[in-house]
Order: structure tokens, then sequence, then C-alpha cells
């Protein structure tokens, strides 16, 4: 990874764009909002999916903004993201309860900045895959 101001600065941001997005939700998941029940339970996954992955959000969030772990919450918030988008395509629709598809573009953003992360920091993933293979 290039040490210099422009991608110091341009990981803060896409580390506090996914962060405060992934933050946001957790209100309208941790208090029963009725969308948010409606979607899992179109998922079949209310309240037990609903509040676990509330919880893995909150866990990637916090991943990503300490500096140590950041690599980790990338990926953890890829995989969150995928699923988000997976379901979305296959489950959901693209639009729920005539939002216009915000939550589905912020899916897309969010699952956008990780992947740039995650690629920032991809020297690193393949040391800690080859420390844990040999």
């Amino acid at each position: 990874m290039i040490q210099n101001k422009f991608n110091l600065n341009l990981i803060k941001a896409l580390k506090y764009i996914c962060a405060v997005i992934l933050l946001q939700t957790l209100y309208f998941k941790f208090t029963a909002h009725p969308d948010s029940v409606l979607i899992f339970t179109k998922m079949g996954m209310e309240p037990y999916g609903r509040i676990g992955l509330g919880i893995m959000e909150l866990a990637a969030s916090l991943l990503l903004l300490l500096p140590p772990t950041t690599v980790y919450g990338s990926l953890l918030t890829l995989g969150l993201m995928s699923g988000a988008i997976a379901s979305h395509l296959f489950v959901l629709g693209i639009e729920i309860n005539d939002d216009g598809g915000k939550l589905f573009l912020l899916a897309l953003i969010t699952w956008s900045c990780s992947a740039v992360i995650s690629y920032i920091y991809r020297n690193q993933l393949i040391q800690v895959i080859k420390s844990k293979l040999l």
C-alpha cells in the first residue's frame, strides 16, 4: 500500500462513508422499525436475522474505524453487503416500500467503498493469508 496523503485521505473517507451508512441503519434494526421488520419478515429472518445482522454491522463499523482492523472490517462489510444486494435482487426487489431504491443504492455504495478499501489493503491481506497457511 502506498502511504501518501491522498491514499490516506481516500481510505479515511471510504471508511467513514461505510461506517456512517452501516451505523445509521442500526436504529431501524434495533428498534424494530416497521420497514426493517417487513424486510426481514419477507426474508424469513425476523427477528433473529434482523438483530444478528445488526450486531454484525456494528462490529464491521467498529473494525473499519480502528486502523489495525480496517482490512477485516472491509471484508466483513463486503460479505454483509453482498448478502444485502443479493437479497434485493432475488427476494425483496430493488424498491422497498416506495423508497425509490434508496436501500439498494446504499448497499451498493457501501459494497463499493469496502471493495476499494480491501483492494488498497490487498498486500496486507495476502501477508495474513500466507502467515496462516505456513
